[in-house]
């Protein structure tokens, strides 16, 4: 079988159209359609549903696709084993995360890795609320809840706290709420029902019930940045904020405690460079364990 025929395959799967596919490989539309008919006509049987709004998987091709991926991933393994013989490690590893750790934390550690490593590329992309590690979004993702199925290798990072925290400035304004009932005549900084990608986010509008008015942030960084600023009262990450100047730890007896998960595709386990990056993210989330933690 052409391995050409399959990465031409691979680009028609993952993007869901033969236009977009053509664009992405830098072919023509008439050179990805000839070379699809001739992987189809190899295997005796259609590989797409082709219709004008794009080409959906059969289940031939359904089934082509996971021997395809594994194909895929033998020759990067070969080529990452060839570069890393003859030089430093090098190539591109994309970590995808969600908003908060990737601001707070992985930033300054994926920076200090690459520093070491001067052949490596790394991306840090916010974890959107669908994602395919077998598609090649993300080469690592750290999620909020573990899979509950598909061929994944999952690994628990740490735990973390939240707490309730207000500015200094905005209790200087309004009072410190005594309780959660008290907390009717004050503003509360919640996410975005809408946009919660994770069930261990449902903390997020625990303050609205009692708050007198809301103000919604989409993103935890903007949630963060809206209690400091003293636009109201947040339950915000303990690992963020510790030590923050300006911010005051208040209702002690709100608290909430989740779990960050690592998550690779089998099929890449021989890649050294996204080896190198999951034994360091797994090392250093050891190493921080308390910095995460307030018990």
């Amino acid at each position: 079988m052409d391995w050409d025929h399959l990465r031409i395959f691979l680009a028609v799967a993952r993007r869901g159209q033969i236009l977009a596919a053509a664009q992405a490989l830098g072919l023509n539309h008439a050179t990805v359609s000839r070379r699809l008919n001739a992987l189809e006509n190899t295997l005796g049987e259609p590989l797409f549903e082709r219709t004008p709004a794009g080409s959906t998987l059969t289940e031939a091709g359904e089934r082509l696709l996971s021997v395809a991926e594994r194909v895929e991933t033998e020759i990067l393994g070969v080529a990452e084993d060839t570069r890393a013989r003859g030089a430093s490690l090098a190539g591109t590893v994309r970590v995808g995360a969600p908003d908060g750790l990737g601001t707070y934390f992985l930033a300054g550690e994926l920076g200090r890795l690459q520093e070491e490593h001067p052949g490596l590329i790394i991306e840090l992309v916010p974890l959107p609320r669908t994602f395919s590690l077998s598609k090649r979004e993300a080469d690592l993702a750290i999620t909020l809840d573990p899979p509950e199925e598909g061929r994944l290798v999952v690994s628990k990072l740490t735990d973390y706290t939240l707490g309730v925290y207000a500015a200094r400035s905005y209790l200087d304004r309004f009072d410190t709420p005594e309780d959660e009932h008290a907390l009717a005549g004050h503003v509360a900084v919640t996410g975005v029902e809408d946009y919660a990608y994770a069930s261990s986010l449902n903390y997020a509008n625990h303050l609205g019930r009692s708050a007198g008015r809301l103000f919604r942030c989409a993103g935890v960084a903007g949630q963060i940045e809206a209690v400091r600023a003293g636009i109201g009262i947040g339950i915000l990450h303990d690992f963020v904020v510790r030590d923050s100047p300006g911010l005051v730890s208040i209702l002690p007896e709100i608290r909430f405690r989740r779990s960050y998960y690592l998550l690779s595709h089998p099929d890449t386990g021989n890649l050294a460079r996204i080896a190198l990056v999951r034994a360091f993210l797994t090392r250093r989330f050891r190493e921080e364990r308390r910095r995460f933690m307030v018990e």
